[in-house]
Formats: C-alpha cells, structure tokens, sequence
C-alpha cells in the first residue's frame, strides 16, 4: 500500500513539473508549486518522521505565500517576455524525454541507494525538470521555480541518505533564502521606477 502511495507522489510530482513548465499565470505556478512541495512532503515521509517531513511542506507553502504576496503587491505584472523555444509541444516532448531518461536513471539509483524506485525517480525527475525548466526559460519568476524545483529533488534524494535535523533546517533556510531573493528580484524593476 506504501508503495502505490508512493508512485502517486512521484506522478503527482511528474504532473506538478510539467505544469510548471506549461503555465503562463503566475497564480496557477504557484498553485502547481504547492501541490509539487505536496508531493515532495510525501516522498521524504518515506524516509524521515512524518514532524521532520511537515517541515519540507511548511517551507514550501512558505515560499510560495512569499512570492505570491511579492507578485501580488507589484504595481506591473511580470514580463511575459518569450523564451526560446516558445511552443507547447517542444516541451511537451522534453518533458518525455527527461522523464524516461529519469526513470531509467532511477533504477540504477534504487539499486544503487537500496531506495525504493518510485521515491528515486520522483527525485531524480523535480532535478532534471528543474534543469529542462532553466534551461528554456530567463524571466525570474520561472528561473525562481526552476531552481525551487530542482532543490526539491535533491532535497528527496538527500533525505534518503541523511536523516539529520540540522540538515533538515540548513535546506529550508536555503528555500526560504531563494525566495526571498526572487521575491527581490521581482519587485527591483519597481523600486528602480520609485528611486
């Protein structure tokens, strides 16, 4: 029962990611960055205390009501600038390729770790679509998700060696810390205008 547990977060995290690279509004990103720190809660309640893993999901939402209250607040919306490659199909289709080349990845890691395969290949896909989503894109808002995404994989994967509270702590320090650099990020176009 745990593990088909498990593969519906790893599908929700499939889901969450590709959502992330396909949204336009800056609402419905968060909304999905939400549901992925979800999924992430219930990949690391795998390995860690159910208190430990609630952390992860406090962070996340943490992080998402900053950058929402940041967007919110912000008298111009963000720049709908286009990114190269622009068409839905092209990401789509790398979104394919990074979770097929992440599964096979993963049944060497699982074997690797003796982790088991559906929590190594919800890691090792928030990573390589955190990657595929820097990789297509320059706003800051969908930079900010990008690397949001790909520390949350790590973060999965990291939870199955090192079970350490300190650790635990330093991460959501380092989450909340990207975020509030984002969130500065998003608002200096406007203070550069009041300046």
């Amino acid at each position: 029962m745990l593990e088909i547990l498990n593969w519906i977060a790893a599908l929700l995290a499939l889901g969450t990611s590709i959502g992330l690279l396909l949204s336009r509004d800056w609402r419905w990103g968060l909304a999905i960055l939400a549901a992925q720190y979800l999924s992430m809660f219930w990949l690391v309640n795998y390995h860690w205390p159910a208190s430990m893993a609630a952390v992860k999901l406090v962070t996340g939402w943490m992080v998402c009501a900053a950058l929402g209250a940041t967007l919110r607040g912000s008298t111009q919306p963000p720049t709908s600038g286009t990114a190269w490659p622009e068409g839905r199909l092209f990401r789509l289709l790398a979104s394919g390729l990074v979770a097929l080349a992440t599964f096979a990845l993963a049944q060497r890691a699982a074997t690797w770790l003796s982790i088991d395969l559906a929590v190594a290949w919800g890691s090792l896909l928030l990573v390589g679509m955190g990657l595929l989503h820097l990789g297509v894109t320059a706003q800051p808002l969908r930079v900010i998700l990008g690397l949001l995404t790909l520390l949350a994989g790590f973060e999965i994967l990291y939870a199955t060696v090192e079970s350490s509270v300190l650790v635990a702590a330093l991460l959501s320090i380092i989450n909340l810390c990207l975020a509030l650099a984002g969130a500065y990020l998003l608002d200096a176009p406007t203070l550069e205008e009041s300046a």
